[in-house]
């Protein structure tokens, strides 16, 4: 099958579409439509922040314990006769 594609878009070029004289008006009223219903969207997304700030507060609450982090030794377990230690005994 033998496609000359310059002939075609020439083809296609040379059609004029009938949608194409309101094209500017209906990208404009749509751009006006989205705009309008994303304002609306924001009171949504501030109602889901403040909510989540809510659940988070009542989650956590005031009878959570706090954190406690434990020693951090590099080699495992800190031995009772680990050398460090037993000079440090004297003191």
């Amino acid at each position: 099958m033998d496609l000359d594609f310059d002939t075609a878009l020439r083809r296609v070029a040379d059609q004029d579409h009938p949608g194409l004289d309101s094209i500017d008006a209906t990208v404009f009223e749509r751009v006006r439509v989205n705009r309008t219903s994303a304002r609306t969207g924001i009171g949504a997304v501030a109602l889901a922040a403040v909510g989540a700030i809510v659940l988070g507060t009542m989650t956590a609450g005031p009878t959570a314990s706090p954190a406690s982090a434990a020693p951090i030794d590099p080699f495992g377990v800190a031995g009772s006769f680990a050398p460090s230690t037993l000079l440090l005994a004297d003191r």
